[in-house]
């Protein structure tokens, strides 16, 4: 039996709750489970939509009122805006947004009282939309929709690219699979999907870029651990890590949550002694979830990877994998949030806990051994200029050729390695990192 859609104007009000939680701080993830069940599809493609295009809706918001509403009405109004500022991109068609949004203002008493001022605000914005749009186009903010700070690191650190990156980030996520090689290869994995439907493309060594987003439980396949949903960027960092390893190399995957790189690893390696660490207990859990679905082993604790005396036996690793804490400014369009949540002192404090980690964790390799740094930045201070600082200070640290620096989409790639990524992938950054076979090997310290 199915279920009638719910109305326009819930899923707005749900949608703007979203925005607001975002203003005052909160991640989309946090917002999202506070949502009804039955609105949560719906509010999240539209707050989504919403959050790409607030930079815009904010600046045309201060052209209607030079005084912002309280928070709840301004974010339904900007919410409004940034839905139906471009017709063509709208979702619904601008008239109907603005008269559910109306609506969605007169059914909660929390913005019943500005019902009368929003009105006003949307009705002359149809009138008068395309002189308005006009004039906020000089704003940087409203024309790439991401902070002012955000845009200018961009234009400092890819002075040739900074333009299609942004682009790019406001652009809606490819949905990639990566098969589980273990269980099933790709071609029966897509004769598969074929069969319900869905239409897929081969990418990289290990994925399939499906043909458009789907719920995951449309898709044959899922609990039965034969996929995963990883962005084709991401799925690199399983094959540099196992490049030549022996069938039962000792690994560690040192910020592990939520397991879908660990897995991969597991997958590539089912006989290695691969250990997890992740800080919180919590997303500990989830990364056991996601092994067992999938049929793989390892083993999972929860620790400061940066820690090593709570947790490290002083056996060395033949191989780290180093996914750090970084602003997550090369997913942004897939977390639309980030961009305006981050602020610009983060971009400092993350690449200072990326040297703790790279620190603490070389120790832990074995002679000839590699660490794979990566994160999912596109800022040069995560990447290529963390590496710089890190070789200059580490003599036995060899730089091996990979990736270097992916752009979101099918954007340029920066640095000074290619990108071996033909298809559309986030903004990722690799390093690979070999050990001299000369160095001494560490050792636990008493």
């Amino acid at each position: 039996m199915t279920h009638p859609a719910p109305p326009l104007w819930r899923q707005l009000q749900a949608a703007a709750a979203i925005v607001a939680g975002v203003r005052r701080g909160e991640s989309t993830a946090t917002t999202l489970p506070r949502v009804a069940q039955d609105l949560r599809a719906g509010a999240q493609a539209l707050a989504f939509h919403a959050l790409r295009h607030l930079g815009r809706a904010e600046a045309l918001r201060r052209l209607l009122a030079r005084r912002a509403p309280p928070p709840d009405a301004d974010a339904l109004l900007c919410t409004a805006l940034a839905l139906s500022w471009r017709e063509e991109a709208a979702p619904y068609p601008p008239f109907t947004l603005v008269d559910q949004a109306v609506e969605a203002a007169k059914r909660s008493a929390e913005t019943r009282p500005q019902q009368a001022f929003i009105n006003a605000c949307l009705r002359r914005f149809l009138r008068e939309r395309d002189a308005l749009v006009a004039a906020t186009d000089a704003d940087p903010v409203a024309r790439w929709n991401h902070p002012r700070w955000w845009i200018a690191r961009l234009r400092h650190d890819w002075p040739d690219a900074w333009e299609a990156i942004l682009e790019a980030n406001n652009a809606q996520p490819p949905l990639t699979l990566r098969v589980n090689t273990h269980r099933i290869s790709r071609g029966p994995l897509q004769e598969l999907l074929a069969v319900a439907h869905i239409a897929s493309t081969p990418v990289g060594r290990y994925g399939l870029l499906l043909d458009r987003s789907r719920p995951v439980d449309a898709i044959p396949g899922f609990a039965d651990g034969l996929w995963s949903v990883q962005d084709a960027g991401a799925q690199l960092a399983a094959g540099l890590v196992t490049a030549g390893l022996p069938p039962t190399a000792r690994i560690l995957d040192a910020c592990a949550a939520p397991g879908g790189k660990t897995a991969h690893i597991g997958e590539l390696l089912p006989k290695a002694r691969l250990l997890a660490l992740d800080v919180d207990p919590r997303r500990c859990e989830r990364i056991h979830q996601n092994l067992q679905r999938l049929g793989v082993h390892a083993e999972v604790r929860a620790a400061d990877a940066a820690d090593t005396r709570g947790w490290w036996d002083g056996e060395p690793f033949d191989a780290i994998l180093l996914d750090a804490p970084c602003t997550a400014s090369g997913i942004v369009r897939r977390h639309p949030d980030v961009r305006w949540l981050r602020r610009e002192s983060d971009v400092e404090q993350l690449a200072a806990e990326q040297k703790r980690l790279l620190t603490a964790l070389w120790p832990l390799l074995k002679p000839g051994g590699h660490l794979v740094y990566c994160t999912c930045s596109v800022f040069r201070a995560e990447g290529a200029d963390q590496m710089a600082a890190f070789l200059a200070h580490n003599s036995a640290a060899v730089l091996q050729p990979g990736p270097g620096h992916l752009m979101p989409g099918r954007g340029e790639v920066g640095g000074t390695l290619p990108d071996n990524q033909e298809s559309d992938h986030d903004g990722f950054f690799y390093a690979v990192l070999q050990k001299s076979a000369l160095d001494a090997p560490a050792r636990q310290e008493p």
